[in-house]
């Protein structure tokens, strides 16, 4: 075999190396589970961090953004999915506006049925006995504000002690983390809480139904 045949040879061999890798990488990110499923992260609340009321979440599938959703539910409901990390508004004509949401960590999810009982701006936090047991570092209570782990507005739901709120941990959207309440980046509660009437029906789902 001459010198040119082997090097056209050599570099035949290496293009096709080169497809099977490319093939192979494609099918392990096709594989790849979504987002959405991210395992729980192991963070606390972090009384006192300071995350400014602007924060929005702009980028990827948790960015606040207008989306085909179908529902029987009346203009105005808030369906929560825990499982997928998105809290939708319903606003009819199979649309929602969808938000990227940080849910309960496992042991820690619910759902249920309920209303908005009270909407506050910048609320106080006072931690349930329950959790304090588990990170006895927190406040018993602390003033709202920008260091506030309840974030810039809160959501009452019902008789419950959960809450939609924002938080000053913004990298935590999209995983599961709290102690049942959902969270939304700051930028984005203030858009939900303008939105949203005392009263407005509540739906708490693991996931999306048929």
């Amino acid at each position: 075999m001459n010198r040119s045949s082997f090097i056209r040879r050599l570099s035949l061999v290496a293009a096709a190396g080169f497809a099977s890798l490319f093939a192979t990488s494609a099918a392990l990110a096709q594989a790849a589970p979504p987002a959405a499923m991210r395992e729980t992260m192991a963070i606390g609340d972090e009384p006192g961090r300071v995350s400014t009321e602007e924060v929005i979440i702009r980028e990827g599938a948790f960015a606040r953004q207008l989306v085909f959703f179908r529902s029987t539910e009346p203009v105005g409901t808030l369906v929560i999915h825990t499982s997928e990390r998105f809290l939708y508004l319903v606003l009819g004509n199979n649309r929602a506006l969808r938000y990227g949401i940080g849910v309960g960590r496992e042991g820690f999810t619910w759902s249920g049925l309920v209303r908005v009982s009270r909407k506050a701006e910048w609320p106080d936090w006072t931690p349930p006995p329950e959790m304090i047991e588990r990170q006895p570092y927190l406040p018993r209570f602390m003033a709202g504000g920008p260091g506030n782990p309840m974030g810039s507005r809160a959501l009452y739901l019902g008789s419950t002690i959960y809450r939609i709120h924002g938080t000053n941990q913004p990298e935590t959207i999209g995983h599961a983390v709290s102690s049942g309440c959902f969270r939304l980046a700051n930028g984005d509660v203030i858009d939900l809480y303008s939105r949203v009437q005392t009263g407005t029906k509540v739906v708490i789902r693991h996931a999306a139904t048929l």
